[in-house]
């Protein structure tokens, strides 16, 4: 294609704009963030004698949005350093800017007007087939164009991220009627390969799909919470979690949002839609209307439908309008689905349940189903948009005709005539021509139904990602237990991916480790482990580590460590090139696995850290010998260094238990090497780590040797760290047991107390780790901590 995007002009600083350009500086894109210019100084400002001709002045808008985006939590930036790849600017001065850039996107108040007034100022300025884009959550993209010239009409069209757009998948691609089809495929896969978005390609009808649906849903439930008598807390146990949904559910997701945010959409939706069935849900309840006359917003005005006061979290109470302690929510469909861990299985007990919740659920969900099934071909032609923009906009595990098959048609249709309700005429064609469910399952390829022809499409994924399911359904697996399996990728690649419960490590996974690591050496090029799960791992399986501590099997423990370190070693010192994918959360054994790899292909949104110290006991898979190693390699690669501060970095990130916030953190806290390889679409994952296998292969691998030559420095190393303990535990901020588990990690960071530095092997270094490990497993503070660890999910401080 002719399109390159290396410069951006993002029209907007506030909670998106500022946001979007940090997100294309994480993906190495220089950005001119541009805003208005004050009408009027403020008091500090006329105290400094400045006018509103000053820089300062001028800039101030812009400047406050970008500092919103640099201190906001969780983090817009995958590393603070990133700012620096942003240039701000204000419409008056720097609007010219624009001339030069290869991307404009628009992301002003959501009003039609000054959009209008903008974009024809830009379309004075820019170059002939520069693309240019709103981020509009809902103003009909052919309107915001419709008085500009045809070069520009060309070459616009709707890129609509959702907040926060680092965090979330989706972004809405939404030509209108003269886009050119080029530029609407140059800005999905841009948005795809270099922004690590999922793509939906939307019609240019209000609000799009994800909140055309997102929103009807919330709405409904409203009106649904007031119909059933049920409070806010209850409505957000159903729709959470338990159901597919975020952890924000219904009301704190609006809080999150912004309630005036809510009340513009639906607004907008209800104004724009005469003919839309649905059109009273999307009129506001009176109380919201309340809470907007009293500004009660959600989190900007630090009260919403929740209000924190201290450390408690009060819930408004729609009756009387007061915030009120959360009660407890006890319904019997809720207690039953806590026993069913499979998603689709635990839907259908919670929307057939019989008490006031399942009654509720069953309602909310089947008018929000009947709902999207009436949009199509209105918003989108194919079922995929739909539930693709659910599930990356909303976060949702399931989109909706995805909870429809979990429900069952037939099943839930039954129900429907029986309660009067109106089916979609569409659905009754479709049963009628005996197809019982929304998708199938051929062989390991998917299809969806497809409404206009009335028969079964595939699924069609984009080049470059590879899903590992449906790899197994179509009988590629090589050998599995209960806990992983391995898996032919093709072109002599093999995948080890993990499937047991979050992923923890145990014996199962370890025992298909080594078995695959034989198959690879004598049958495939490489391997790659990884795995499409929630996250990655989140460690070893300490239950077998309690049970066994409980019982007194210091062997078994012992066995247990050394099976777990050989296996590190097998990956780090395979005869064939061993590539690991990690993302999500990649914690403790699920680290030690992965950073010992020839090559890392990490995932951007790389959650890492050795947290052991959580549980009372250090790295004993060897992490500790390895951050230990890569210190000491630093220093012998820095001229004139000294090693204190390259093993105090190793120490405090195991001792303080530190989990990166991103893979560009992981590398800066030592993880990851500048030879592992970062990509921003978690999807792309493990196609990429098979090209590196590959890459690898043709480079001629050759594996290494265990390491002899490990410089470590003794006993004075050793002394400085346990001065630093002892200070921190008289000065109150550790307890004695703190100070045990740092002196045992210090003394293997520093290779034991050796009088005098020397050099030391991996192994040694291996013993010390195993050696703390199970003395620290002896001790009753630790079995404390682990205990309150498996039934809290929260580490204990004592």
């Amino acid at each position: 294609m002719k399109y390159k995007i290396e410069k951006v002009a993002v029209l907007g600083s506030g909670v998106m704009g500022s946001q979007i350009a940090a997100h294309l500086a994480n993906v190495g894109i220089t950005s001119y963030l541009l805003d208005i210019t004050p009408k009027e100084l403020t008091p500090e400002e006329e105290a400094k004698g400045l006018n509103l001709q000053s820089k300062e002045v001028r800039n101030r808008i812009v400047n406050k949005g970008l500092e919103f985006a640099k201190t906001i939590k969780p983090s817009a930036f995958y590393d603070p350093s990133f700012v620096d790849r942003i240039k701000i600017g204000n419409f008056d001065d720097d609007l010219k800017v624009v001339s030069e850039v290869d991307w404009i996107i628009e992301v002003i108040i959501e009003k039609l007007e000054p959009k209008k007034e903008l974009l024809a100022k830009v379309d004075a300025l820019r170059k002939k087939g520069t693309i240019v884009s709103s981020n509009t959550s809902g103003i009909p993209i052919n309107d915001i164009c419709s008085d500009l010239s045809e070069d520009f009409k060309r070459h616009f069209l709707g890129t609509h991220f959702f907040n926060p757009p680092r965090y979330l998948k989706l972004l809405e691609i939404i030509p209108h009627e003269k886009t050119l089809p080029e530029v609407v495929e140059f800005m999905s896969e841009f948005g795809d390969k270099v922004l690590g978005k999922g793509i939906v390609k939307c019609k240019d009808t209000p609000n799009f799909i994800a909140n055309r649906i997102g929103v009807f849903g919330i709405m409904n439930s409203i009106h649904l919470m007031m119909k059933h008598d049920l409070n806010i807390v209850e409505v957000d146990k159903l729709m959470g979690p338990v159901t597919g949904k975020p952890k924000s559910a219904m009301f704190r997701t609006s809080d999150v949002v912004g309630l005036d945010t809510m009340v513009h959409v639906a607004k907008n939706i209800y104004d724009a839609l005469p003919n839309d069935e649905c059109r009273e849900t999307f009129l506001m309840p009176e109380f919201v209307n309340k809470m907007i006359e009293n500004k009660w917003l959600g989190q900007k005005t630090k009260q919403g439908f929740y209000k924190k006061v201290d450390k408690d979290i009060l819930y408004l109470d729609y009756k009387d309008m007061e915030y009120k302690p959360s009660p407890k929510v006890d319904f019997p469909c809720l207690q039953a689905a806590k026993q069913i861990d499979n998603l689709k299985e635990r839907l259908a007990s919670i929307a057939y349940s019989d008490d006031k919740g399942g009654k509720y659920f069953w309602e909310a969900t089947i008018d929000t189903l009947i709902y999207s099934v009436n949009r199509i071909p209105e918003i989108a032609d194919d079922i995929l948009s739909i539930d693709n923009a659910m599930k990356w906009g909303f976060g949702w595990e399931l989109g909706p005709f995805e909870v429809w098959d979990a429900l069952g048609l037939e099943k839930s249709v039954e129900r429907l005539k029986s309660e009067g309700k109106n089916v979609p005429e569409k659905i009754f064609e479709m049963l009628s021509f005996g197809y019982k469910s929304f998708y199938q399952n051929r062989n390991g390829h998917l299809f969806y139904y497809d409404f206009e022809t009335k028969t079964y499409k595939p699924v069609h994924y984009p080049k470059g990602i590879t899903i590992l399911s449906s790899l197994k359904d179509q009988g590629k697996v090589i050998k599995k237990n209960a806990s992983a399996s391995l898996i032919d990728l093709g072109d002599g690649v093999a995948c080890l991916e993990f499937h047991s419960k979050m992923n923890t490590l145990g014996g199962d996974i370890v025992s298909l480790l080594q078995d695959s690591l034989k198959i690879v050496e004598e049958d495939y090029e490489g391997l790659v482990i990884g795995n499409q799960g929630a996250n990655f791992s989140v460690g070893a399986n300490i239950m077998l580590v309690l049970m066994a501590a409980i019982e007194g099997e210091w062997d078994e423990i012992d066995l247990m460590v050394r099976a777990f370190q050989k296996a590190a070693m097998s990956i780090k010192y395979a005869k064939k090139p061993v590539v690991t994918a990690p993302f999500g959360m990649t914690l403790g054994g699920g680290v030690e696995f992965s950073i010992v790899a020839p090559r890392v292909v990490a995932c951007s949104e790389l959650y890492m850290g050795l947290v052991e110290v959580g549980v009372g006991v250090i790295p004993g898979g060897g992490g500790t010998k390895e951050l230990t190693l890569r210190a000491m390699d630093k220093v012998k690669n820095t001229p004139d260094a000294d090693p204190f501060p390259f093993l105090k970095q190793a120490f405090e990130n195991i001792g303080m238990a530190k989990v990166s916030t991103s893979a560009y953190e992981a590398k800066n806290m030592g993880f990851l090497r500048d030879s592992d390889r970062i990509i921003v679409n978690k999807d792309r994952l493990i196609d990429e780590a098979k090209k590196s296998v590959l890459e690898l292969v043709k480079k001629g691998y050759r594996a290494g040797q265990p390491r002899e030559d490990i410089q470590v420095l003794g006993r004075s190393a050793l002394s400085a760290f346990k001065l630093g303990l002892y200070t921190m535990k008289e000065g109150g901020y550790i307890s004695d047991h703190d100070v045990l588990i740092g002196t045992k990690l210090a003394n293997i960071l520093c290779g034991g107390d050796l009088i005098v530095p020397r050099k030391v092997s991996e192994q040694y270094l291996l013993d010390l780790e195993r050696e703390a490990f199970l003395s620290l497993c002896g001790t009753k503070k630790t079995q404390e901590r682990i205990q309150h660890m498996l039934k809290t999910g929260k580490p204990l401080r004592n």
